[in-house]
């Protein structure tokens, strides 16, 4: 064949060459875009556990707890939550129910590093007070704390502290004086063991109550936990948790002498949807 190729044939070669990728780009040009991913999450739980334990304080009796809530995040970084639990009316002036509505801001500084305030508002909607049907009846047991936190890898570093009257404990009550200005300091490691895909989650905290020195107390945790699927559903998880304290046994106890700071194996199965 000639070098030289005719007018007819070097444009029949360029159409067939050039016909696929026009044809490609017109069907993407028809395509409809993908459409952005949402910046808002929700998620909700439900989970079963043996016993409702706050920083290292039993409020059900080793008896079971139903616990549960629902969250909101935005992709900027803020969420909202709430979760309720039962609550054994001995263990907290009567009280039977907590919800708590939670809040704050999450912002991440470098990849293994990320900061973290917010509030949490503790209701009891029995609204029983410490000290009922006495002279001495005390403040609301609904508490507000503030608080921050800050992450690096697997560890945690988090402070609370109350604005209002810690749980209700007043002058009033007592006669030491309010308890606005409780703190509680928690250092948490959680980590992927690499066995069975097991987490490990360790836990100390400091609790203190403004005015009362004698409620002090330092709460520890350890435990193991496994996420999981069912039957083809995802979002499972299950563990066991080994908690003791040591508080002082006169001061946190039920209204029957039952002393709501000692150690205890705690197991649990919960779901995220």
């Amino acid at each position: 064949m000639s070098t030289f190729m005719k007018p007819v044939l070097l444009a029949g070669l360029l159409s067939s060459v050039l016909s696929v990728p026009l044809a490609n780009a017109v069907e993407e040009a028809a395509a409809p875009a993908a459409a952005p991913a949402s910046p808002h999450t929700l998620t909700t739980n439900i989970g079963f556990f043996t016993d409702y334990t706050f920083r290292g304080i039993s409020y059900t009796k080793e008896r079971g707890a139903v616990q549960g809530g629902i969250d909101y995040s935005h992709s900027s970084g803020f969420y909202l939550g709430v979760w309720g639990t039962n609550v054994n009316n001995e263990a907290l002036y009567g009280n039977t129910v907590e919800v708590d509505v939670y809040g704050g801001y999450l912002r991440p500084l470098t990849d293994d590093l990320s900061v973290n305030v917010g509030f949490l508002q503790f209701f009891y909607p029995d609204s029983n007070h410490p000290g009922a049907g006495t002279a001495n009846k005390g403040g609301s047991p609904n508490t507000t704390e503030l608080n921050a936190a800050l992450t690096y890898k697997y560890f945690t570093l988090k402070h609370s502290y109350a604005v209002t009257n810690f749980f209700g404990i007043n002058d009033r009550l007592l006669g030491n004086g309010d308890t606005r200005g409780s703190g509680y300091t928690e250092l948490n490691f959680n980590y992927k063991l690499p066995v069975a895909d097991l987490n490990l989650a360790l836990h100390v905290g400091r609790q203190t109550v403004h005015n009362y020195s004698q409620a002090n107390y330092t709460d520890w945790l350890v435990g193991v936990n496994k996420d999981f699927s069912i039957a083809g559903t995802t979002g499972w998880n299950a563990g066991v948790n080994y908690t003791t304290t040591n508080a002082s046994d006169s001061w946190y106890v039920d209204a029957k002498g039952w002393e709501t700071g000692n150690d205890r194996v705690i197991g649990y199965i919960k779901r995220t949807f």
